[in-house]
């Protein structure tokens, strides 16, 4: 296992060879950033969004939370989807979780007293669970009850993204960004897309955005 100092090290190490290969890079990446994509992913160290997909820096902007959830009263979420659509305009919002997630199979479990603050960011998995809950138990082993959690739960996440006035508004004006929904296996490092929503895709009426026409 590394120590802090060896990160710092390799930091060093990093930054050297990009200034060697290209002497303008830092400088031009402090400019600015226009990321075609954010990415909403788990916290879990096992997924590095840019190392996954072969992104450079500058190419995507990232959330992550456990579970990869996307909560209406989650401020912190909130404000970077609303900057990430609203001021770097991007294309694509990708959802993605990660088989064998830690959070989802906590959340098929009873509430662990030691944990009381997570208790409540699991709680909205806990939903999605209930929701599907006769799918998910015909699964034969609890592996696969994980898993089929973490792509129910993927998929609802991208529902609760379009519910959002952000995207609707964005969509109204726009035509974009496109909403995606990914799973991520660890055991062969692939991903496999779940659901896409367009945004001329038909919401259920009742979280439909009405807009201020004054």
């Amino acid at each position: 296992m590394q120590g802090v100092d060896t990160f710092l090290q390799n930091n060093k190490n990093w930054a050297s060879k990009l200034k060697t290969e290209d002497p303008t890079y830092f400088a031009l990446m402090a400019e600015s950033q226009q990321p075609e994509l954010l990415w909403i992913g788990c916290s879990d160290s096992r997924v590095p969004a840019e190392i996954v997909v072969g992104a450079k820096p500058g190419e995507m902007f990232i959330h992550r939370n456990i579970a990869n959830q996307v909560i209406a009263t989650d401020f912190n979420c909130l404000s970077v989807i609303q900057y990430a659509v609203n001021v770097l305009k991007v294309k694509h919002i990708v959802v993605c979780g990660h088989y064998n997630c830690g959070g989802v199979r906590a959340a098929l479990s009873k509430q662990n007293s030691g944990l009381l603050i997570t208790n409540k960011w699991l709680m909205h998995i806990k939903n999605v669970y209930r929701l599907y809950q006769e799918k998910i138990d015909a699964m034969p082993t609890e592996d696969l009850r994980v898993n089929k959690l973490v792509e129910l739960n993927i998929v609802e996440q991208v529902h609760a993204l379009s519910h959002t006035s952000i995207i609707q508004e964005s969509w109204t004006k726009h035509n974009s960004p496109t909403l995606h929904g990914w799973v991520y296996d660890l055991s062969d490092g692939l991903i496999n897309t779940l659901i896409t929503i367009n945004p001329d895709d038909e919401i259920h009426p009742i979280y439909q955005y009405i807009a201020d026409e004054s």
